[in-house]
This record gives C-alpha cells, sequence and structure tokens, in this order.
C-alpha cells in the first residue's frame, strides 16, 4: 500500500468549472434574447465605500457584462437613510426590466439589514436570503425561488465533481445564514446526513473525522488540520481568511479553513484557495438572475 505521503487529492477547480457554467448561461442569455428581445436584469446596490464589498460588486457587475445580463448599478453614500435605501428597493422592485436585486452585505451599522433584505421582493430575491425562501428551503417537499449562491456554488462543484451526496454522512463547518445554516439544508434536502460543527461544539476534530463531506466554513484560518479528515473525503473550503506574508506585495495571502497542504494528503479531493468557492457564488447568482429572468418572460 502507498505511504500517505505518495497521496495527491483531486484539486477540484472552481474557476474552470465556474467558466462553464458562465458559458451555459450566456447561451441562455442569448437565445432569451434572440427569442423574446429581453435580456435578464441584475441591480446590485451598495453602500458605503468598504474595499472588499467594492472589489465584490465590481466582481458581480463584470459577470453580468460577459454573459450578456443587464447590470443596474446603485451606488449609495455611507449616511444614506435607511427609509432612502428602501424606497429604492422598491423602485428596483416595481422596474420590469430588474429581475434580480442584490443589496451588497454588511450595511452600515445605522440600517437594519434585516428590514431591508425582507423588501426585497420575493421573486427578484436572487440571494436567497428573504426569510420566506430559506423558510420553504427548511421545508420538506417546499422549493425556495432561489437557493443562496454560495451554498448553490457548494454543491454544484460536488455534483459536476462526481460526488454524490445521497446517503453520505456531510459535517458543515459553521452556521452563519449565509452558509453554513442553508448548505446544511441543502445536503438535508440532498439526503445527506448532516451535522453542525460551530463555536460551542465540544471535540469538533471528533465529528469531522467521521465525514465523507466536509464544507468548511467557520472563518477561522487553517482550523482543520490534515489530521481531522477521513481519508478520501471531500472537502469544500469556503473559507477565506487573510494571513501576513512579508513576501508577498499586498503584505497578506489568502487561506483557507482547511490547511491545503495537510489535506492534500488525505483528502479524495479539495478546493483550493483561492479559486474554488469563491468563482462558483459569482457563477450562482447569474445563474439566479437568468431563472428568476426566464420565470418572467417566458411566462
Amino acid at each position: 500500500m502507498a505511504s500517505s505521503s505518495d497521496h495527491k487529492a483531486t484539486i477540484i477547480d472552481g474557476k474552470a468549472i465556474a467558466q462553464t457554467i458562465r458559458s451555459e448561461i450566456a447561451d441562455e442569455v442569448r437565445q432569451l434574447s434572440q427569442k423574446y428581445s429581453k435580456v435578464p436584469g441584475l441591480a446590485v446596490v451598495i453602500v458605503g465605500h468598504r474595499k472588499d464589498s467594492q472589489s465584490y460588486v465590481g466582481m458581480k457587475r463584470k459577470a453580468c457584462a460577459e454573459v450578456g445580463i443587464k447590470s443596474f448599478d446603485v451606488d449609495l453614500p455611507e449616511e444614506v437613510p435607511e427609509s432612502e435605501l428602501i424606497s429604492k428597493v422598491h423602485e428596483l422592485n416595481a422596474n420590469p426590466d430588474v429581475h434580480g436585486i442584490l443589496v451588497q452585505l454588511p450595511l452600515p451599522k445605522h440600517i437594519n439589514e434585516e428590514k431591508v433584505l425582507s423588501e426585497i421582493s420575493l421573486e427578484k430575491d436572487v440571494d436567497g436570503f428573504h426569510p420566506l425562501n430559506i423558510g420553504k428551503l427548511a421545508m420538506k417537499g417546499r422549493e425556495p425561488l432561489f437557493h443562496p449562491c454560495t451554498p448553490k456554488g457548494c454543491l454544484e462543484l460536488l455534483s459536476r465533481s462526481g460526488i454524490s451526496i445521497k446517503g453520505k454522512k456531510a459535517v458543515v463547518v459553521g452556521r452563519s445564514n449565509i452558509v453554513g445554516l442553508p448548505v446544511s439544508l441543502m445536503l438535508l434536502k440532498a439526503d445527506a446526513t448532516v451535522s453542525i460543527v460551530h463555536s460551542r461544539t465540544p471535540d469538533p476534530e471528533r465529528l469531522i473525522r467521521e465525514a465523507d463531506i466536509i464544507i468548511a466554513a467557520a472563518g477561522q484560518a487553517l482550523m482543520i488540520k490534515g489530521s481531522w479528515i477521513k481519508p478520501g473525503a471531500a472537502v469544500i473550503d469556503v473559507g477565506t481568511n487573510a494571513v501576513d506574508d512579508p513576501t508577498k506585495k499586498s503584505g497578506y495571502r489568502l487561506v483557507g479553513d482547511v490547511d491545503f497542504q495537510e489535506a492534500c494528503k488525505i483528502a479524495g479531493c479539495i478546493t483550493p484557495v483561492p479559486g474554488g468557492v469563491g468563482p462558483m457564488t459569482v457563477a450562482m447568482l447569474l445563474r439566479n438572475t437568468l431563472d428568476g429572468a426566464k420565470r418572467v418572460i417566458e411566462q
């Protein structure tokens, strides 16, 4: 038998898979445009000047242009009153050319995130965060209009890598509303046996070691060691953590929640950071926008 040092996990190339999905979307957008002379529209709302938010929004707008989705840009100042942001959302709800509305989080402290998100029309909630969409996701026999983008991207990576979920033991590390909670609900719907590990879980290693599928979304750099991983497990690393690295021009580099070097010696397959889940999140946002548009245009 080969020693573990010879083993090399299959790298799941999120960038390549996302590119394939984007070209599939571009084809469908072209067909819609030819048949109905209409294209999907996505409104991206950003409040304030957070560098990370601005770079995410820039990526989303650029991706829209690439696949032929019309992007509606709404840039509001940091100090915008909550009521003004909400009336902007209402305006977009009423605009028939807008099929998806995305409000970039986090919002400034003086704005109630929950209130703003619940004002987005259910049919345009391409982020999938409306309480009704999450509620339907949690219920057997119901389907939300949209699944949240990052969790949807995680499952898409598994399915396009030929990894079946049914009957597998899945462990989700993290319980955020954006990733941990919805991805565990989606795995449950796909017939996995799901455990959620979080900051109050005693002995997380014991649970993680039993997992056939690990979704790491805790936001803790290199928290999951190679020795915690069951041989042959599928590892989807959602973490994006900056760690100091004086050799880099920026002074830092990005790492996941999983110790990639170590995990590669044991896992069956694993996503890298960067270049794993990140590109998929944007691809799923485009997919949701297209699906929302098709529901309206093809009626």
